[in-house]
């Protein structure tokens, strides 16, 4: 009996995905739910296991974009399982004789083998090279100008280095990332204000707390919790941030699903830290190191990854001092985190040295205002700044034990 394997669904409204890679070759047996191939969407890369053991006979190549439904292979689950491997390497092909071609006879070399005459040594001179890299065409070998011309790169001349290329087609997952990106640019009248953040208080309480913190929890106390939670602070005190446009109409919610960008093998995964508003600083920290290690792993659901209220992306983990983020539709605003730098700043009258972060909103002026926007940085800032006060309830250690 034949089974004809067709493409399930990977999510609501995906209706096509593209074969990344087969796992296996065309004629291999396969077992039941072993992975044969990985399949790319607009949203995620997952795997496709077989469904029963057989022989498998591949019906869709590499690269392939193929409907939800369609057939991508066959499985022959009457064939038998092959016991051992077969030798399938050939006998070694007699040496052919080569019939050795006659050696060339060496040109004689005099005193004026490679020497320049006047007027090539001038112009081999102005260009810093040298006579004897230039092969002469003169009589016993002499450079002429003409050799010495030839010798020079002109404007636009290739030089000596390597000047291959490579063309790869896009992954479906990087192709619809472009597409949503480039609408954003077009469809939305982004704007992005920036900040500072001083983040000794934050480096203090690490420091004092980090290790107890490890032991407790089983994870570290990283800036991420701190961002999440002044983020949530702000955004219910600046509801606008946290809509979105839908047609003629502005949607507003009362929770805070948290989206993190973070970079997978296949390009970049958003996946989202739900209902953030009710997570202690242990539970945004394992939640973001959960999502993180699915990501990274190719693990990541589409389901973990839909929705999001807001989003946060960190490119100070590749050394960036400032961006502008993009949006991550259909939000209506995103944080851009950047590198931690030792700078001098004005602290009570004096000049000290403190770790400095810019931060980055990048908001829809359609929905969000310009005193909103700045309002939510600022309150963000002063949370980050302040993290005691107004993110731990003047007691640290009682909220992270929590």
């Amino acid at each position: 009996m034949v089974l004809e394997m067709k493409v399930p669904s990977p999510g609501e409204s995906i209706t096509e995905v593209e074969i990344a890679t087969w796992l296996v070759e065309d004629g291999d047996y396969v077992e039941k739910d072993q992975p044969i191939a990985e399949v790319d969407s607009d949203k995620a890369t997952l795997e496709l296991p077989a469904e029963e053991s057989g022989i498998i006979t591949l019906k869709a190549e590499e690269g392939d974009a193929v409907a939800v439904g369609a057939v991508v292979c066959h499985i022959d689950m009457s064939a038998a399982k092959p016991e051992g491997g077969a030798d399938t390497k050939e006998a070694p092909k007699a040496e052919e004789k080569k019939e050795e071609a006659p050696k060339a006879t060496p040109a004689k070399e005099t005193y004026a083998t490679g020497t320049a005459s006047p007027a090539a040594k001038k112009i081999l001179a102005e260009k810093g090279i040298s006579a004897s890299s230039v092969k002469g065409t003169g009589k016993d070998g002499r450079v002429t100008k003409e050799d010495a011309t030839k010798a020079v790169p002109s404007m636009g001349t290739p030089g000596m280095g390597s000047r291959g290329s490579e063309r790869k087609k896009l992954s479906m997952l990087r192709r619809k990332v472009a597409e949503r990106l480039v609408s954003v640019k077009n469809e939305t009248a982004m704007l992005t204000t920036f900040n500072e953040v001083n983040m000794q208080p934050i480096f203090d309480l690490r420091k004092e707390y980090k290790e107890d913190f490890k032991a407790k929890h089983g994870v570290g106390l990283g800036f991420m919790s701190f961002f999440t939670l002044a983020i949530v602070r702000a955004l219910k005190m600046y509801p606008a941030v946290n809509s979105m446009i839908d047609g003629k109409e502005m949607v507003s919610f009362d929770f805070q699903d948290i989206s993190i960008a973070v970079s997978g093998p296949k390009g970049l995964m958003v996946p989202v830290i739900r209902n953030a508003e009710n997570l202690t600083f242990r539970g945004v920290e394992s939640e973001v190191k959960r999502l993180a290690i699915r990501a990274r792993e190719g693990q990541i659901t589409v389901d973990e990854m839909t929705g999001g209220t807001f989003t946060i992306t960190n490119g100070g983990v590749f050394g960036s001092m400032l961006s502008t983020p993009i949006i991550n539709p259909p939000q209506s605003a995103i944080l851009g985190m950047h590198n931690i730098v030792n700078r001098p700043m004005a602290v009570n009258g004096e000049v000290v040295i403190q770790p400095i972060m810019y931060v980055a909103l990048s908001y829809d002026h359609r929905i969000i205002d310009g005193k909103e926007s700045v309002g939510f940085l600022v309150a963000v800032k002063e949370a980050l700044e302040n993290p005691v006060e107004l993110l731990m309830d003047n007691n640290p250690k009682k909220s992270l034990e929590m």
